[in-house]
C-alpha cells in the first residue's frame, strides 16, 4: 500500500459492484502464504468487506500492481546448520481510524527462514504506544514459546535461546 496511506469507511464514493473488490480480496488473501510481505495491506483492506469504496478498490489494484512487478525474494531462503529462533515484532499505536485500537504484527524466523507471521487489529483500545507494543511482545512471545515446543517435539534441534526484537525504547 501507500505509504502513510489512511482508509476509513466513510471517504469516498460506493462500489457500483462490490463482488469484484470481493473476488480480489480473496485472491489477494490467498495470496498472503507465498507473499507474507502483503500480510497487512490485505488484513486492512480486508476490514472494508461489507462496504468496499472507490479508494479500497484503488488501494487493492496497486497492491495487485506490485505483486506482479516485484519478485518475492523473502520465502527463498535457504535453511541454515544455525537454527536460532527469532522474532521481530512491532504495532502501529491507534492506528484503526474508525476504532482507534492497535495492529500487531509479528515474524518469526528459524535461521534466516520465516516459519509464522501474523498481524491482527488489537482486541482492546491501547492508552499508549508502550501499551500496545507491550500486547504485541506478548503475543509474539506467545507464539514463540509455542514454536519452540514444537519444534523441540519434531526432534528440530535448536540450542540457541530465542530472541524477539522490538522497536519501542519506552516498552524496553
Amino acid at each position: 500500500m501507500e505509504e502513510n496511506l489512511k482508509l476509513n469507511n466513510t471517504d469516498g464514493n460506493l462500489l457500483i459492484n462490490p463482488a469484484s473488490y470481493h473476488r480480489l480480496i480473496g485472491r489477494l488473501i490467498y495470496l498472503i502464504v507465498t507473499r507474507p510481505e502483503t500480510l497487512f495491506a490485505v488484513n486492512i483492506l480486508s476490514q472494508f468487506m461489507h462496504q468496499p469504496l472507490q479508494p479500497h478498490m484503488k488501494a487493492a489494484t496497486h497492491l495487485v500492481h506490485y505483486c506482479l512487478t516485484e519478485s518475492c525474494q523473502f520465502m527463498h531462503q535457504p535453511l541454515q546448520p544455525h537454527r536460532k529462533l527469532q522474532a521481530f515484532c512491532d504495532s502501529d499505536w491507534a492506528s484503526c481510524l474508525m476504532t482507534r485500537r492497535s495492529t500487531t504484527g509479528y515474524c518469526v524466523f528459524l535461521g534466516t527462514s520465516p516459519i509464522s507471521w501474523k498481524t491482527k487489529k488489537q482486541p482492546i483500545v491501547s492508552r499508549s504506544s508502550s501499551e500496545a507494543e507491550y500486547r504485541a511482545t506478548t503475543v509474539a512471545t506467545c507464539e514463540l514459546q509455542w514454536l519452540w515446543y514444537l519444534l523441540q517435539d519434531l526432534g528440530v534441534s535448536h540450542s540457541f535461546p530465542s530472541t524477539l526484537y522490538c522497536d519501542n525504547k519506552a516498552y524496553i
